[in-house]
């Protein structure tokens, strides 16, 4: 199913660009609900799953992405395989079926982590996202409408990417969001 996605994808790929596709062809969409894009008037914005509002800031979210010359299925998927230098693990995690299972593969014991990962990660995270919310006009638009509110990875399951569920996090993910958010609002003046 993955590679039927893909190859209908980059059919359209030839006369659209990413952010002209239709909002019912992205997988995302064909599972979980469209976040209504409002002017969100709110302080803060906390989102973690995908079938949650504002799922669609998630990495788990099926957005599928073309990076290094390959289609990844997700941001997730592209992230974790970023974890290694070996072609061979990047293109097991590549084709992992879910970002969950693409997480699982990565994290496994015992897997050659790439010596240089925690020097490169926040990079790599920033990089990854910035060409998601640049690739899909509809979430070029969902992130602008959050406006100024502080958006947190609000979760207990990671204190380096969220904010640890009490705000107490790192909560990277969420400031790499606000950085992309201001340059597209720079972007638009």
């Amino acid at each position: 199913m993955k590679k039927t996605i893909f190859i209908s994808l980059l059919a359209l790929i030839s006369t659209l660009t990413l952010a002209d596709i239709e909002l019912d062809t992205i997988p995302h969409y064909k599972i979980y609900p469209r976040t209504p894009i409002v002017n969100y008037d709110k302080e803060l914005l906390d989102f973690y799953s995908v079938k949650d509002a504002y799922g669609e800031f998630s990495n788990f979210a099926l957005f599928p992405l073309i990076l290094d010359g390959k289609d990844w299925t997700s941001s997730e998927h592209y992230f974790q395989a970023q974890k290694f230098l070996d072609p061979e693990i990047q293109e097991k995690i590549r084709d992992a079926k879910t970002p969950y299972d693409a997480a699982v593969l990565a994290r496994a014991k015992g897997m050659p982590v790439r010596e240089d990962w925690k020097e490169v990660r926040d990079e790599i995270m920033e990089r990854v996202v910035r060409e998601k919310f640049t690739s899909y006009s509809v979430l070029r638009e969902l992130l602008l409408s959050t406006n100024s509110a502080k958006i947190y990875e609000h979760t207990k399951n990671d204190c380096y990417w969220a904010d640890c569920g009490d705000r107490t996090g790192k909560n990277k993910l969420g400031h790499i969001l606000e950085k992309i958010r201001q340059e597209l609002k720079n972007k638009n003046k």
